[in-house]
């Protein structure tokens, strides 16, 4: 199965190290980690705040992915220009690796791969990460300085 994986990633956090691990363990041909441009990333943010360089996010999901990688996968790094990119202009993919929140997405991108003629994706649901506050992990938050990247509350 050939598996995606989509977001801005950044900072980085345990909750995108759910998503990756989701997608390694299920790719089993491969693995792409769509990681939105600088623009649209900042297009995209429910609320405005700092987001890191395309370049640096890359990297930094590039040394994660390494690090959780105990299957010896396929992995490709790609930049998502639109917001459905990849999901919908790819063939290739099988399935989509999503959280809760982005789950529902799933039916208006596979009404588009039907329109291209394409198969539709299965979704893989990733659980939600939670900090120790028992609220959801997110860069977000990080950025904020309410939590750290493992979710850890600061004082």
């Amino acid at each position: 199965m050939r598996v995606a994986v989509a977001g801005t990633f950044g900072p980085l956090h345990d909750g995108h190290r759910t998503l990756f691990e989701h997608a390694l363990r299920f790719g089993t041909d491969g693995v792409v980690v769509a990681l939105t441009s600088d623009e649209l990333a900042v297009e995209t943010r429910h609320e405005p705040r700092p987001v890191p360089p395309l370049e640096e996010r890359t990297r930094a999901v590039t040394e994660t992915l390494r690090e959780l990688d105990e299957w010896d996968r396929d992995v490709e790094c790609r930049t998502l220009e639109t917001e459905y990119g990849i999901a919908t202009d790819e063939p290739s993919i099988d399935a989509l690796v999503v959280s809760p929140e982005t789950a529902p997405e799933l039916e208006a991108i596979n009404d588009r791969r039907r329109e291209r003629g394409f198969d539709p994706v299965s979704g893989i649901v990733a659980p939600y990460v939670y900090a120790d506050d028992g609220e959801r992990i997110s860069s977000t938050r990080i950025v904020k300085g309410e939590i750290d990247e493992h979710g850890r509350t600061v004082a």
